[in-house]
């Protein structure tokens, strides 16, 4: 099984076009929850679905204490 052919899983990227964040918050949401990749493929990480809901929180709760 490679990464790249599986649909579950997601990159950074993708992850952020689908939240409408940018790709750097995403990032940094993932490095800061301390969330390790399902596979990796070169230098691409790629998440699981779960993590989407995990970074979307991360982000709201960013936002929340920024105000």
């Amino acid at each position: 099984m490679t990464a790249a052919r599986n649909d579950d899983v997601l990159t950074a990227g993708a992850i952020a076009k689908a939240l409408g964040a940018s790709d750097a918050k995403v990032k940094n949401a993932i490095k800061a929850l301390g969330i390790q990749p399902k596979a990796k493929k070169g230098a691409c990480a790629y998440y699981g679905p779960d993590t989407v809901a995990k970074v979307k929180k991360a982000l709201a709760q960013t936002a929340r204490a920024r105000r």
